[in-house]
């Protein structure tokens, strides 16, 4: 009896001890796992980037640790997204600041040349002149809002089933005042009965950028091919150019926001209009192709699902 009571009290005494030992390590890991999420949490607050040292036991803490390592890489290349916006930013500030000046300080100095009223029967020429400043500060600025509200979402492509000669005609005749100064001759070719699912707004206002950088592009008596050939799968609107040609070094920069060639950048403009069409088609699940060769043109080819 006596052996029984002692095996019975060393068990309760060794079950005492154990359970003690559990709880103190318990509480320890508790402490530690509190310690190390703090200091973590804390070095995301601050915009630290964690260490990636993988743990090697498959714990709480290993599992915990691993997912705030994805948010800490998360945080972290969100971050980068918005420095280079916000860079990105700056030189849009910059390329608005630089493009407006020239206008507003022309549009001044016509006013000031017109303040005399007898210069204004005069001189005509300078109502032009104001007007066609004012139609360029117009053009950047709109240009400018419907990048903003492209990027944003704000605006929603709604695609229906629509004839693709209307597009082309509403894009086409935007263009032809540009094209006639310069006496381009604008070649179309295309079925007037073929119906493709596409916004017509949007899929026009990126034509008419793609017409637009041709007519830019191309010298005097020069031509523009416009083509559109259904596909087994996308239908096919090619705009061929007679212009100067792409390097091929600058074909992959030439979709960029704000990119313009060297040869042109104190011309008007600002560098999105290819970058605009570019957002416009894909946003219909579509792709722009572009083939050139300096001295020979340019071709770019929309493909707009069937």
């Amino acid at each position: 009896m006596e052996i029984i009571l002692l095996f019975s009290t060393v068990l309760q005494t060794a079950v005492t001890v154990f359970l003690l030992w559990k709880c103190y390590h318990l509480k320890r890991d508790i402490y530690d796992f509190t310690r190390r999420l703090d200091s973590s949490l804390n070095n995301l607050l601050n915009d630290e980037k964690l260490d990636s040292i993988p743990y090697q036991k498959d714990d709480l803490w290993g599992m915990v640790y691993e997912k705030l390592l994805r948010l800490s890489h998360m945080y972290y290349h969100k971050n980068e997204e918005i420095t280079r916006e916000k860079e990105t930013l700056k030189e849009l500030v910059s390329d608005i600041s630089h493009q407006t000046k020239t206008p507003i300080a022309n549009i001044k100095l016509y006013l000031e040349i017109m303040s005399d009223e007898n210069e204004i029967a005069e001189n005509p020429e300078y109502l032009k002149k104001i007007n066609g400043q004012v139609d360029k500060l117009d053009f950047l600025l709109q240009s400018m809002v419907k990048m903003s509200r492209l990027e944003t979402g704000t605006i929603k492509i709604q695609k229906k089933a629509s004839l693709v000669s209307e597009t082309l005609a509403g894009a086409i005749g935007s263009v032809v005042p540009k094209a006639d100064k310069k006496d381009i001759r604008i070649h179309v070719k295309y079925d007037e009965n073929l119906v493709l699912s596409h916004d017509k707004k949007w899929t026009g206002e990126a034509i008419f950028n793609l017409l637009d950088n041709a007519v830019k592009y191309t010298d005097f008596g020069g031509n523009i091919y416009v083509s559109v050939c259904r596909q087994e799968i996308f239908t096919k609107i090619s705009i061929q150019d007679t212009g100067k040609g792409i390097a091929l070094e600058r074909q992959g920069a030439i979709f960029s926001r704000f990119y313009r060639e060297p040869e042109i950048h104190d011309n008007e403009g600002i560098g999105i209009g290819l970058y605009l069409a570019r957002k416009i088609i894909t946003l219909q699940d579509g792709y722009i192709e572009v083939e050139s060769q300096i001295g020979h043109g340019s071709t770019f080819q929309i493909y707009l699902p069937n």
